[in-house]
């Protein structure tokens, strides 16, 4: 019973990563990254937050960015997190103060720390969640930090602003509590190690991670353009847009998270990709009453909860193919931001009303377009590199008996012996190589000279091409 009670309060590695995550995310969705807070902030003051909120973005875009050139072991990662929370917590208490030039210091400088942070904690999804958990991980965290942005958001905009304020700091305490339980060498219950960086064979993700990247861009574009162009045209309805906003984004994330393992979510990319055509669409033809909104704020969010979830788990899958995954994720989330920041850029120099000569919602069209004109692309690329992905695969699970069928007759191919037979078997089941010398009861060495003798004689190179081998067989 004591062993049990304290497994609960201790929580997993995977639980108390993702609470982390969750608590800091939620004060950056509501403060500093277009946030309610700020706005209630400047508004008591008589202050137009436009200028601070720009420059909040992209210092986030230039802190996810550069994080990885410069952190690049998971104890400096875990260092770097407290520091950032510490220095949000000193900055977010500046706006208690009328304003001055310390506010727009503190929201640059806060912002850069976060995007910092966020990029840091790449470190964490991949050392504390198993490979095959990490679409969950992403989802948890993004599903719960929204959960609690619209709680501080009603509070600042229903209650008071200052109160909105000081329950955001009052998460950010609670983010240090729970950072400072997090493993600071990565070694938790729940620690996986890559076999590319096992096997000492790398896989080359710089032109998948490109088309990746632009692809985000152009996509989140629309999201920028939604902060411009839409939200303001609904502005009216605060009662409702204070709350309803991320709804259709948690509800999204909660079911492609839930979806079973074989399902094909290919295919409801371009789904959202209608979604949001259809949303800009209904933004032209309706009017501007609360179920207009509804209408609006469902196609559009919900969809965007498809996309995130796709590309924050492609970045949780690419960790594996990288020794420094703040690099990885933190260049591929500033993707997500550079497209926010083009977005309102757009948005800002034309018209709501197109009296410019540009219609906002005709360039959104156009730029759904092109996103579709990319995403097959962009499917092909990321299948090389990515082929047991939860949005990328068509493949059902295996059964045990088949499984072991095929994994006989890639053995009978490669005449390996009773030995190698046993790491192969435990190889295509995820074992890191500690773990299958522990099993054998032998020394970590024998077995990568082991593994080395397998993939000569089977003619591949990593356990990944060995996994595709038996799915071959099997297929045959």
């Amino acid at each position: 019973m004591e062993e049990r009670r304290n497994r609960i309060f201790k929580m997993n590695d995977r639980a108390v990563s993702a609470a982390v995550f969750s608590l800091f995310f939620a004060w950056l969705l509501a403060f500093p990254f277009e946030g309610q807070i700020l706005y209630a902030i400047a508004d008591s003051f008589n202050t137009e937050p436009h200028d601070m909120l720009f420059g909040a973005i992209a210092m986030h875009f230039a802190g996810l960015l550069l994080c990885g050139f410069f952190i690049k072991e998971i104890r400096f990662a875990k260092r770097l997190m407290l520091v950032s929370i510490a220095f949000c917590i000193l900055a977010s208490g500046v706006f208690f103060f009328p304003p001055s030039f310390l506010w727009m210091v503190a929201i640059i400088s806060s912002s850069f720390l976060a995007g910092g942070f966020v990029a840091a904690w790449g470190f964490y999804l991949k050392e504390s969640t198993p490979k095959n958990e990490r679409i969950k991980t992403v989802a948890d965290g993004l599903i719960y930090s929204n959960i609690l942005m619209i709680a501080l958001n009603m509070a600042a905009i229903h209650l008071t602003p200052q109160i909105g304020l000081s329950l955001s700091i009052l998460v950010l305490v609670t983010a240090i509590f729970f950072t400072l339980r997090l493993s600071p060498a990565g070694c938790g219950h729940h620690m996986v190690v890559s076999s590319n960086t096992q096997s000492g064979t790398t896989v080359c993700i710089g032109k998948p991670l490109a088309l990746l990247y632009l692809f985000v861009v152009i996509i989140t574009i629309n999201s920028g353009l939604m902060y411009h162009v839409i939200n303001p045209a609904f502005a009216h309805l605060q009662w409702l847009t204070s709350w309803y906003w991320a709804v259709p984004y948690i509800a999204a994330l909660y079911i492609m998270r839930n979806l079973p393992q074989k399902t094909n979510r290919t295919y409801i990319l371009y789904v959202a990709i209608s979604m949001i055509g259809f949303s800009f669409i209904a933004f032209i033809m309706l009017d501007r009453s609360a179920a207009s909104y509804l209408a609006v704020d469902t196609l559009m969010l919900g969809a965007c909860g498809v996309y995130d979830l796709f590309w924050w788990s492609i970045l949780g899958e690419m960790l594996d193919f990288d020794r420094n995954p703040a690099k990885v994720f933190g260049i591929g989330l500033s993707a997500n931001v550079l497209g926010v920041l083009l977005g309102g850029l757009i948005g800002n120099a034309i018209a709501p009303d197109g009296q410019n000569g540009w219609n906002p919602t005709l360039l959104a069209l156009g730029v759904l377009c092109v996103t579709l004109s990319i995403l097959p692309l962009l499917h092909r690329q990321l299948s090389l590199v990515l082929k047991d992905h939860a949005y990328l695969t068509a493949l059902s699970e295996m059964p045990p008996e088949e499984q072991t069928k095929a994994l006989y007759s890639v053995i009978s191919l490669g005449q390996l012996t009773r030995r190698e037979s046993e790491i192969a078997d435990l190889l295509i089941r995820g074992k890191s190589y500690k773990k299958i010398a522990q099993e054998l009861c032998v020394s970590e060495n024998t077995i990568k000279t082991h593994v080395r003798n397998i993939y000569s004689k089977i003619k591949i190179q990593s356990r990944a091409e060995l996994t595709n081998l038996v799915m071959k067989q099997h297929s045959l």
